[in-house]
């Protein structure tokens, strides 16, 4: 049985707005945006919200979980290919959110919804075991020391990714910063709850089956830089509580 592990601190940093959004754009977030968007009073950060209760009580058999998916590019990827599946993306940047409310197919799919706020917010709020995937793309990398505790991948975050994953649920990053590739293998490997499904040094160098490259991936590549591929299996530990864990600083992991 998991254990509960809520963790209920300010835990996004970033821009809500930027350059002055198109029409079009603005027009997605006033007529699309209000019929996707998950309203904030259901989300009360106490590991009791059943994933169906996001989707009008629609029976949720496989759930993605997308946490800042920038313009969506991604997430619109994944829905095309699993159109029975239903999904969940997190994206603060209002700017991003315009650009994917905006690609949505018409009719609007009912299977997905958006958070236009800290992920966090909808995680700690569902049930535990409730996602089969989660996806942590081209992270933010805060590369000023000061600023690593603003980094997803952290050790309290970790616990709340491990507590709503199902078992053998699947967790992927990426980044193009192997400072940060570092970062986030460490940190996920010392975490008793996932394991990391990479034999090969090929395996995290080369992008998995069936996957799409982001037009930010492609630059990131024209520009010289290397994508990194992390995969992980959620295990069978159960999620204790944050304070009987011991506060332990784990050696760095480097992969190259």
């Amino acid at each position: 049985m998991v254990e509960e592990s809520i963790q209920k601190v300010k835990r996004v940093y970033v821009r809500r707005h930027g350059r002055p959004m198109h029409q079009g754009r603005m027009d997605a977030l006033e007529t699309v945006f209000p019929t996707v968007q998950i309203p904030k009073d259901i989300l009360q950060e106490d590991g009791q919200l059943a994933a169906s209760e996001f989707f009008d009580g629609a029976a949720v058999q496989k759930l993605h979980f997308e946490i800042g998916f920038g313009n969506g590019e991604h997430l619109l990827y994944v829905m095309r290919e699993n159109p029975h599946d239903h999904f969940i993306g997190a994206e603060p940047y209002m700017n991003g959110m315009s650009a994917f409310i905006k690609s949505l197919p018409v009719p609007t799919p009912d299977n997905i919804r958006v958070h236009a706020d800290d992920a966090l917010m909808v995680l700690n709020s569902l049930q535990d075991a409730s996602v089969d995937v989660i996806y942590i793309l081209n992270p933010d990398p805060w590369p000023k020391s000061r600023h690593h505790k603003r980094r997803i991948v952290s050790e309290a975050n970790l616990d709340v990714y491990a507590r709503v994953l199902k078992e053998g649920g699947l967790m992927v990053q990426t980044t193009d910063v192997d400072d940060l590739a570092e970062w986030m293998l460490t940190k996920t490997i010392n975490s008793p709850y996932f394991d990391w499904t990479a034999e090969h040094p090929a395996d995290w160098k080369t992008a998995p089956n069936g996957w799409m490259s982001t037009r930010y991936e492609n630059k990131g590549k024209e520009a010289g830089r290397s994508q990194t591929y992390l995969l992980y299996r959620r295990n069978a530990t159960a999620v204790v509580a944050k304070t009987s864990v011991p506060a332990v600083e784990m050696p760095k992991i480097r992969i190259y």
